[in-house]
């Protein structure tokens, strides 16, 4: 069986490490599909769910809120400030995090602010988007 080998790290922990068929993920300029042997790449990521067709069949799920794919013939490495797998992922917390960032957004009083709040706000929406799409998929 042909399969690649793939590493998804957050700033705190190794997130998952083992063998896939198959790694999907949101980078900058829309999905991409990655299968082993694909042509060497590095390239920035976006806020979204990372997904893992394990060699044996199963799927992993893993959250990113951005951040960098490298892609060799026989390795996938992704890295994160934030990653979470998905059947951690906690929908109260996250729609309680999005409400945060969405006062935040009104009562920013410098472009920084809202630009802060813009960013946040989108890393929660794609959280709560990959949420759902866990659930679905379980």
């Amino acid at each position: 069986m042909n399969t690649i080998h793939v590493d998804v790290v957050s700033a705190e922990e190794s997130i998952f490490s083992g063998e896939a068929r198959f790694v999907a993920l949101p980078g900058e300029a829309g999905e991409l599909g990655i299968y082993p042997r694909h042509t060497p790449l590095i390239t920035r990521i976006k806020a979204g769910s990372v997904r893992i067709q394990l060699a044996d069949g199963g799927e992993e799920f893993v959250f990113v809120a951005g951040g960098i794919l490298e892609v060799q013939p026989d390795c996938v490495t992704v890295l994160s400030d934030t990653a979470v797998r998905g059947k951690d992922l906690d929908d109260e917390k996250a729609n309680e995090a999005k409400r945060a960032a969405e006062d935040a957004m009104k009562n920013a009083k410098t472009d920084l602010d809202l630009a802060r709040a813009a960013a946040e706000l989108a890393v929660m929406a794609a959280q709560i988007a990959a949420l759902r799409k866990f659930r679905q998929k379980k």
